[in-house]
């Protein structure tokens, strides 16, 4: 076993408590991210007779209500403690997913989907991000790395095992047992956060500053160029990566696949995550996150223009491979960025706003693949657009980044 691998269980195991509390929040979200969601694409499509272009509307308005409140409730992560925070995301998830189980009908739709969006890839997403950026500094990346696994093993987990229930259950049924799970969990989150390191208690002793040796509010990072250049990096990912699941059932038709074959390659888009987010985290401590800010969309790139041309399973294992890798990065190096760059007393306001964007994206990609698909254009042809979308972010945010690090600490 190498040094690395042994410094990273020694401080899994010496930060245990606080580290599986991120991990159990980040698998929590599972049931209101896209790669859940989208698995009953077709039976929601299909009971309540909506085209593409609709359920990716009803979607879309869903996603950005959650986006608009995330900017406003992002920000208690700055002044309340996580325990609370995590208790309260976790009921009102699980509350969700039975309103789901229950839902009449298709207006009812846009209620339930910002419901889900918003407790689940909105809030639990956010108060686990926020925790490790805030709880761990020299370590930042490692520990981020590790509480991002919780994502991992639902995306890799949850699809496989939700559709090999399809067959069984109905899908309506499905949802009542995601908000057992999710109930069942919280007995076990409240006990981990029991000794969670609160804003206040660490506010001067482990507060790391950002760009000219000061914290940053939200308002002034808002207003900083570097923002604004950092925008196209924020909005693809989430918008392109959101669209790949959400459209999964469609891609699967175009190219003549099964869904279940699809969904097996996921536990292989999962591991290829899981080794970039270890690796991010790992170079993050050492390096920072300014040359990783340039360089992890070229495997988004990568990979969709992989999906667009591949008619095989063996051409999709290798695309969903690469975009793991882009997804391994995003992990941890954006989350880690806002605290490297802007400072940390702030923190909760600042991503809370990234998160929006984020979430925003999230919202479009879907709508945007969606309306394309109703006018002839499938989700493999638009694949070329968005491979060439995330060069163009990651040139852009270059000039960013190599013209702001002059203006970091020298601790940094």
């Amino acid at each position: 076993m190498t040094d690395g691998a042994m410094s990273l269980i020694q401080f899994a195991r010496a930060n245990a408590l606080f580290l599986s509390a991120g991990v159990l929040l980040s698998f929590g979200s599972s049931f209101g991210q896209t790669y859940f969601i989208s698995i009953f694409a077709g039976e929601i499509r299909a009971e309540f007779g909506l085209s593409h272009g609709a359920w990716g509307g009803i979607y879309t308005a869903g996603t950005t209500a959650s986006a608009l409140l995330m900017i406003w409730a992002g920000g208690l992560t700055d002044r309340f403690r996580v325990r609370q925070l995590g208790a309260i995301t976790t009921v009102m998830l699980a509350v969700s997913c039975l309103a789901m189980a229950a839902i009449p009908g298709p207006i009812a739709l846009i209620g339930v989907i910002f419901a889900l969006r918003f407790f689940g890839q909105g809030m639990m997403s956010h108060l686990s991000v926020v925790a490790m950026a805030r709880w761990f500094v020299a370590t930042r990346g490692r520990a981020l790395s590790i509480s991002s696994m919780g994502f991992a093993v639902g995306q890799a987990l949850l699809p496989w095992i939700f559709v090999a229930m399809l067959a069984v259950f109905h899908w309506r049924m499905l949802w009542v047992i995601g908000a057992v799970v999710l109930l069942v969990s919280l007995p076990l989150l409240s006990r981990l956060l029991r000794a969670e390191r609160t804003p206040q208690s660490i506010a001067e002793s482990t507060a790391s500053l950002g760009m000219g040796g000061r914290h940053w509010t939200r308002g002034q990072v808002w207003r900083h160029w570097l923002f604004w250049l950092a925008l196209p990096l924020m909005l693809g990912p989430p918008s392109w990566g959101t669209a790949l699941f959400f459209q999964q059932v469609h891609l699967t038709e175009v190219k003549g696949w099964g869904l279940v074959d699809y969904v097996a390659l996921l536990p292989f888009y999962t591991i290829a995550g899981v080794s970039a987010t270890f690796l991010s985290g790992a170079l993050i401590d050492r390096y920072g996150t300014g040359r990783l800010m340039q360089l992890f969309l070229i495997p988004f790139a990568a990979g969709f223009y992989v999906m667009s041309q591949c008619e095989t399973l063996w051409g999709a294992l290798l695309g969903l491979v690469l975009i793991g890798v882009g997804t391994g990065g995003q992990a941890t190096v954006p989350n880690a960025f806002w605290a490297e760059f802007y400072g940390t007393r702030h923190l909760g306001s600042i991503k809370a706003l990234a998160a929006a964007i984020m979430i925003f994206g999230s919202a479009i990609g879907p709508g945007i693949s969606g309306v394309l698909i109703d006018q002839g254009f499938d989700f493999a042809e638009q694949s070329v657009g968005i491979a060439i979308y995330m060069l163009v972010a990651a040139l852009v945010v270059s000039i960013g980044i190599q013209k702001a690090r002059g203006q970091l600490p020298a601790t940094a």
